[in-house]
Formats: C-alpha cells, sequence, structure tokens
C-alpha cells in the first residue's frame, strides 16, 4: 500500500476521535468558564444577602449588647438581595421566568440565624385542581436542639448562650454556659471545652441533616419538570461548617446548570455579622470649658453632650482626646 493510501486511511480512522476530543475539550473549557462565572456570582450573591440581612427599622431587633452575635435576620431582604444579585451576575435581570427557572436549580438556600436556622426549599402544594404545584417556601425557624439522657434539653445559639430544660429542677433556665454551670445541674453545662464542641456539632449536624433531606425533596421536583440531573448534598470540609457557624450568614447552593457533557455545581457561604463598635462620647470640662472625647468607660464625669462613631469624627468636632491614665 502506497504512503498516500496509508494518510488516507490514517485520517478516516483519526480524525473522528480528534474531532470528538476536541469537541469534549471546548466543552470542558466552556464549562470551567462558565463555572467560574456562576461560582463568582452565587458568591457575589451571598455577600450582597450577607450584608444587608440584618437591616431593619425596629430598635428591638438591633444587635443585643450581651452578645455582639445577638441579631435578628432579615431572611426576605437576603432572599431578595440574593436574587437580584443572582440574576444581574446571570444576564436575566429583566427576565422573570428565567429567574423562576434558575432556582430550578437551586436546591436549598439556608439563613444561619443567631439562635436557629431557615431554609428555603421547593416544597410541593395541592391546586384546586387536585394537581401537584411547586414553590419556593421558608421553613419554620429550626433550633439548634440537643437533649441527654436524663431529659434534659439545651436550645444552642452561635455563642454560649443557652436555653435549656433542666429535668432535675423541672423548670426552663437561660443564660451563659459559665453563668449556669454553678445552678444547673444539666452536665453539659459543667465543661466549657465539652459545651463547645456538643455546641458545634450538634449546630452543624442539624444544618447537614435538614440539607440533605431537601436536596432529596428537589428531585421530584426536578423530574417533574423535565430535569434529569440527580441533586445531592455537596461535599463540604468540616472547617468551612464551622467557620460558618461561627456568625449569622446565608449558605446557598447551585446543581446541574449543564454545559455540554459537564455540570456546574458550586455552593457559597456569607457572612452577615455586625460588628459593633464602642462608642465615642464628647463632653465638656465645666471648669475650663474645654471639650473632651473619651469612651464610656473612661467614666471623666462631663455630662455627655455629643456621641461620635470614631476619634477622628469627635476630634473633628473640636473635641480633645481625654487621658483616663490621670484618674
Amino acid at each position: 500500500m502506497k504512503i498516500t493510501e496509508l494518510s488516507i486511511v490514517f485520517v478516516l480512522i483519526f480524525f473522528p476521535l480528534f474531532w470528538i476530543i476536541s469537541l469534549h475539550t471546548q466543552d470542558a473549557e466552556e464549562a470551567n468558564s462558565l463555572a467560574h462565572r456562576y461560582r463568582s456570582a452565587l458568591q457575589t450573591a451571598v455577600m450582597d444577602a450577607g450584608a444587608v440581612m440584618h437591616q431593619n427599622e425596629k430598635q428591638l431587633d438591633e444587635a443585643g449588647y450581651d452578645s455582639t452575635k445577638f441579631v435578628k435576620a432579615d431572611k426576605e431582604l437576603a432572599l431578595l438581595t440574593f436574587t437580584q444579585t443572582m440574576a444581574l451576575n446571570m444576564g436575566i435581570q429583566d427576565d422573570p421566568a428565567a429567574i423562576r427557572n434558575m432556582f430550578n436549580y437551586i436546591p436549598a438556600v439556608v439563613i444561619l440565624d443567631y439562635d436557629g436556622y431557615y431554609m428555603l426549599s421547593t416544597e410541593t402544594e395541592l391546586t384546586g385542581n387536585r394537581d401537584d404545584s411547586f414553590r419556593q417556601v421558608w421553613s419554620p425557624k429550626r433550633p439548634y436542639t440537643y437533649s441527654d439522657s436524663n431529659g434534659s434539653s439545651i436550645n444552642f445559639t452561635l455563642d454560649d448562650y443557652v436555653y435549656a430544660y433542666d429535668a432535675n429542677a423541672g423548670k426552663w433556665i437561660e443564660g451563659f454556659q459559665k453563668e449556669l454551670a454553678a445552678s444547673s445541674q444539666i452536665p453539659l453545662l459543667q465543661n466549657a471545652d465539652v459545651f463547645e464542641q456538643i455546641r458545634r456539632s450538634r449546630i452543624v449536624t442539624s444544618v447537614q441533616d435538614d440539607l440533605a433531606d431537601v436536596i432529596n425533596r428537589h428531585n421530584e421536583f426536578a423530574r417533574k419538570n423535565g430535569i434529569s440531573y440527580t441533586f445531592t448534598m455537596p461535599l463540604i470540609a468540616q472547617e468551612d461548617w464551622y467557620n460558618s457557624i461561627n456568625d449569622t450568614g446565608i449558605m446557598a447552593f447551585i446543581q446541574g446548570i449543564g454545559v455540554g457533557d459537564q455540570k456546574i455545581n458550586n455552593y457559597a457561604i456569607g457572612g452577615g455579622r455586625l460588628v459593633k463598635k464602642a462608642a465615642i462620647v464628647g463632653g465638656v470640662d465645666p471648669l475650663t470649658g474645654i471639650k473632651y472625647y473619651s469612651r464610656p468607660t473612661c467614666g471623666n464625669g462631663y455630662r455627655a453632650e455629643e456621641v461620635f462613631t470614631d476619634a477622628r469624627q469627635a476630634a473633628s468636632q473640636g473635641y480633645f482626646e481625654y487621658n483616663c491614665s490621670n484618674r
């Protein structure tokens, strides 16, 4: 066989293979590009949602004085912000149908609040025609609960404040773990290290179990909407889980978006903690008339005239720093 004939045979045999490999490579590159785009969109969306989830007009819902983590999460505002940011980054902000379709691939959104969590999922509802339909609904707040063999139970929070039922005493108690250790007979409250270990583990396990159940139920919704992808609980590092429960925040998951023969799966975690700054108080020395600013703990005895967020703001209004060491 001549060399030209061998060349033709080689091309006929291997060209389809090279062509298939080329297509697969293009799909992989496109999937990587879109995966990066969706990953960035998801991360930006949860960051925006986390940033606004504690904005409210009610003074009673603002951060408490006993704990910097005691804040009230506005889950509706967080969801609205999350949806708007996702739609904007995906270029579908003016397409309500596309936004609804986007949630076909978002099996769950979790809001981690101070004393419990909410989970947004697709649930079945009955219509007047006896047909099944689906809608996105928030679960009731689910507390971070724990119970022991003695019949006592504890509702954890994101710090060491607890709401507990002392079975031996037959009453409900609440307070910080260290405060309750001496007055309570609940074994878990007696050791701070064991308490912290169980608290973190129980919060993570509670969210994991509910999340796995929600994602499994999402598969029923997906099948009825022509989605063949099987949604599964994502593999999240234990360190990421523990970091996510340090403060109030939001978790969101996106799965099953097809690009060629690839599927895009990702999750993102955004914090919503409010960091409270100590106020700067401005007062006037009644003897000299000089204006001074200091922390409230300084106790200089001057009547507060103004309150500032930082020392620079106080200095710009003519106040001098008061040296608390002189007292």
